[in-house]
């Protein structure tokens, strides 16, 4: 099965999908006339004047933000740029980065439309996505519905890997090797405080993550600055052989890379295939919960979704990459001999400064992340789910079954459930980005004209 899974998942991210996602962001970028660029500064004041208090039907723009970031920020932006730059040498961080700069106008897209398109449900909450997306905004009904049921059932399937089994399995697997801890009883405590949480709804998730995803990115990125300053004699050569090997043609290797060999074929397999999992741009996920927020302005929602990508891959991911560039573990070799990799290597890298405290400082970021990122994805799933079934009384069926993914993740095969999740990842994508373009017309339309308003006031 794993072999299956693994050649399944290098069909589904080969060269046409790479082409699809990057040109995708590239020719909205384009069309946007290099709005999501231009205006990435207005988006940010948007994100912290943002409104923090939710209103009857739904929750506030910045409860929506801090829940996608939830989603988006997790195991990607420790394990899997670690597992980006061994399997595609360094330079897949450069590719992870200008993918994200792409990635900007894909979110902005996805997020603006799943507000325009959204409906009240017969609670009175607000219900979108790229399911309603395709369903009542593309220009064929029939396929729109069709291509809205396949993307539900995509979201629904990635929900299970990509949102919660990746995540146990990694907070698993780092408090196994930091602590000791076994991964059942790991996996079982887990899936008890998932269960609680998402009881109460996007309400409950929305509360927890409006303070915890602050707070923990904080924690992060102060952890790796102090990295990065006390290696800081080794930034120009890491941001040197980054570079170089993101465009080598041929097998490359030496330098931060040690034993690493890999082409720029792989660093940009792997580079943009990490760095959508990582924020999602793209795969359309992040449009559900932004549909969630109290806003008139499906424009303004799209500027301050898109700030996901900003934090998420641009700040997070990078300063990764840098920590474990910077250290020199890269290339580094377990006892057994194999290269070492995924939370194993980003704890080598923070224990080069804060010594046996790195492992902990990794596994504690690690818990903080993975756990936000499960319940902020159960949410997404619950809604792909429900479009599907038309039933929200089944919704707690859901609940549950989610929460003892949870468990099943923590105890698998890493390696399987990854692959699971890319396959997942690709295949969501697909109708998601034919929505995007099919209807990248209305997009460019009405951010350009929300453009020209702006202007005016300011």
């Amino acid at each position: 099965m794993a072999q299956l899974l693994k050649r399944i998942d290098s069909i589904v991210w080969g060269p046409g999908m790479l082409v699809f996602m990057i040109g995708t962001g590239l020719y909205l970028l384009v069309r946007m006339q290099f709005l999501p660029l231009r205006n990435l500064g207005y988006a940010l004041r948007c994100v912290m004047g943002g409104e923090r208090e939710a209103k009857e039907g739904g929750i506030s723009p910045l409860s929506s933000l801090t829940t996608e970031l939830a989603a988006t920020i997790g195991t990607g932006n420790i394990v899997g740029v670690a597992t980006a730059m061994i399997l595609g040498g360094p330079g897949a961080l450069l590719w992870m980065v200008l993918a994200a700069f792409a990635g900007l106008s894909t979110k902005f897209a996805e997020s603006m439309l799943s507000v325009k398109y959204r409906i009240r449900g017969k609670n009175g909450k607000f219900m979108g996505g790229p399911m309603y997306t395709l369903q009542y905004g593309f220009p064929n009904r029939q396929i729109g519905k069709i291509l809205g049921s396949l993307f539900a059932f995509f979201a629904v399937m990635a929900s299970f890997g990509m949102g919660n089994m990746t995540q146990s399995n990694s907070i698993a697997v780092s408090f196994q090797e930091t602590f000791g801890i076994r991964e059942a009883k790991t996996g079982l405590i887990l899936t008890i405080l998932v269960i609680l949480t998402i009881l109460g709804g996007i309400r409950s998730i929305s509360k927890i993550t409006l303070y915890m995803v602050p707070v923990m990115a904080l924690f992060y990125i102060g952890g790796a600055l102090v990295v990065i300053i006390v290696h800081l004699d080794r930034i120009p050569e890491g941001l040197t052989e980054i570079v170089r090997l993101a465009f080598s043609k041929e097998a490359a290797a030496g330098g931060i890379g040690g034993a690493i060999t890999a082409s720029m074929q792989d660093a940009m397999r792997w580079g943009v295939s990490r760095g959508v999992f990582s924020n999602e741009a793209g795969l359309g996920a992040g449009g559900i919960t932004a549909a969630a927020a109290n806003t008139d302005s499906p424009v303004r929602q799209g500027y301050i979704s898109m700030t996901g990508v900003f934090f998420d891959t641009i700040i997070i991911c990078t300063l990764t990459g840098l920590v474990i560039a910077a250290s020199g573990v890269l290339g580094v070799q377990e006892s057994s001999g194999a290269l070492m990799t995924g939370a194993a290597l980003t704890i080598a890298a923070f224990s080069t400064v804060f010594g046996e405290m790195g492992g902990c400082f990794v596994s504690i970021g690690i818990a903080l992340f993975a756990y936000a990122t499960i319940i902020a994805w159960e949410y997404q799933g619950e809604r792909a789910f429900e479009f599907l079934v038309k039933k929200p009384g089944y919704c707690m069926a859901y609940r549950f079954v989610y929460g003892l993914v949870t468990f099943i993740g923590a105890v698998c095969a890493l390696e399987a459930v990854w692959d699971f999740s890319d396959i997942m990842n690709g295949l969501m994508a697909v109708p998601n980005l034919i929505g995007v373009l099919t209807l990248s017309g209305i997009v460019c339309r009405e951010m350009k004209a929300a453009d020209r308003k702006k202007r005016q006031l300011f």
